[in-house]
């Protein structure tokens, strides 16, 4: 074989790409969120004590149409004062998930329930992806050991 052929057959392999997808938990077992008091309740058992004050983090809830949850899912860990949530990531979660819509959530490791204007930027930009995805961004919780504030439930989603 001469090295031109090695260098196509090379050029035509490619990765094949396996999408999966378990839920352990039957269907009638599933939460359903119907408030962001409940969607406090779940995305705050994920958190880990000994973290929630030093760095932020960033996470999903994902729901199906009746709002049943599928799961929770960390989408980074940052600072004390910031983590980058990419949406390519969220949206790749959710529509791995088969999610129909999202809670979107992070903690202040300062306390200060205040939504600065990168938490309303993105969530802006998230809402306007899932549009396009036919996913709904349903709320986007800041979180706090004690407290959550709910930018759905104060009229501040775009």
């Amino acid at each position: 074989m001469t090295s031109e052929a090695l260098d196509l057959t090379s050029l035509l392999k490619v990765n094949e790409v396996e999408l999966v997808y378990r839920n352990p938990i039957p269907y009638e077992r599933r939460l359903q969120v119907c408030s962001s008091q409940a969607a406090y309740y779940i995305l705050r058992q994920t958190w880990n004590e000994n973290r929630i004050e030093l760095v932020e983090e960033f996470r999903i809830l994902l729901l199906n149409q009746q709002n049943h949850c599928l799961g929770v899912s960390t989408i980074s860990s940052g600072g004390l004062a910031s983590c980058l949530a990419d949406p390519r990531l969220i949206f790749a979660t959710a529509l791995k998930a088969g999610a129909t819509s999202l809670i979107v959530a992070h903690n202040h490791p300062s306390g200060n329930l205040t939504p600065s204007y990168a938490d309303k930027t993105l969530t802006t930009k998230l809402q306007e992806g899932g549009r396009i995805l036919d996913i709904a961004i349903l709320d986007h919780l800041i979180i706090t050991p004690q407290h959550y504030r709910s930018l759905a439930d104060e009229g501040l989603l775009p």
